[in-house]
């Protein structure tokens, strides 16, 4: 990496946080209320990335084919939603090993932050469950912008209002961007950040065969693989 990287930016479930537990449990209940078969846990958890929607057309085939605006799958998707809310952390947990990867960057001066694909009011009850409100430094959601990712439009937000609330002058060619979905990678790329691709996330099998095509920097298995990446990116701030 030639630019210093000054700050590490997250996708939220299935990269910082390990929400498919707690969407499980959810779709599980919407399936006995509706007296209609639960997918397995397995299936659950290769769409948690993929967002309610398709959770939603998971739990109801019958929907697989229906438009995005279609009034019966927006209506279970408010419903999925509203189940989601009422008890959103029961079972969600950092990844293993990623409390003390924060951490570290904390203590070499290295802001992390999140952007993501789910609504803010959600975003922000979860971390607050978790008690990483105050330790992130930034939090974009969709709520915040007119393009969501693919589009890069939530990447330049993010360091945009880093550099307002931390008085610097970081550019997207300082920050890296950690995902488990094709749609992260291409918004990270995008706004010409480093990206990585946590391959321990939330990817259905027919998509792991073919994760170099999606174009990150470079692609980790483990949390452990990333906290030795991210070493070596930030070794050289450290000094400075």
């Amino acid at each position: 990496m030639t630019e210093k990287c000054q700050a590490v930016l997250f996708d939220l479930d299935g990269t910082l946080i390990d929400t498919a537990p707690d969407f499980i449990r959810i779709i599980k209940v919407m399936c006995a209320k509706h007296q209609h078969p639960a997918p397995s846990d397995t299936a659950i958890r290769e769409q948690v990335s993929a967002g309610a929607r398709a959770m939603v057309k998971l739990m109801f085939g019958e929907l697989a084919d229906v438009t995005e605006d279609d009034p019966t799958l927006l209506a279970y998707r408010q419903e999925f939603l509203d189940t989601y809310e009422a008890d959103i952390c029961v079972d969600s947990r950092l990844f293993d090993g990623l409390d003390s990867l924060l951490k570290n960057l904390e203590s070499r001066g290295i802001v992390w932050g999140i952007v993501t694909n789910k609504p803010r009011y959600l975003a922000e009850n979860l971390l607050e469950k978790l008690e990483l409100t105050e330790r992130c430094a930034v939090l974009v959601c969709p709520d915040d912008v007119k393009h969501t990712k693919p589009d890069p439009e939530p990447m330049y937000l993010a360091v945009a209002r880093l550099n307002e609330q931390l008085g610097r002058q970081l550019q997207p060619e300082n920050c890296v961007y950690v995902g488990d979905h094709i749609r992260d990678i291409q918004a990270g790329n995008a706004a010409n950040m480093r990206t990585i691709l946590a391959a321990y996330g939330y990817i259905p099998p027919e998509d792991q065969a073919d994760l170099g095509s999606w174009g990150a920097d470079n692609i980790i298995h483990s949390v452990a693989e990333l906290t030795a990446l991210l070493g070596d990116w930030t070794d050289a701030l450290a000094d400075t």
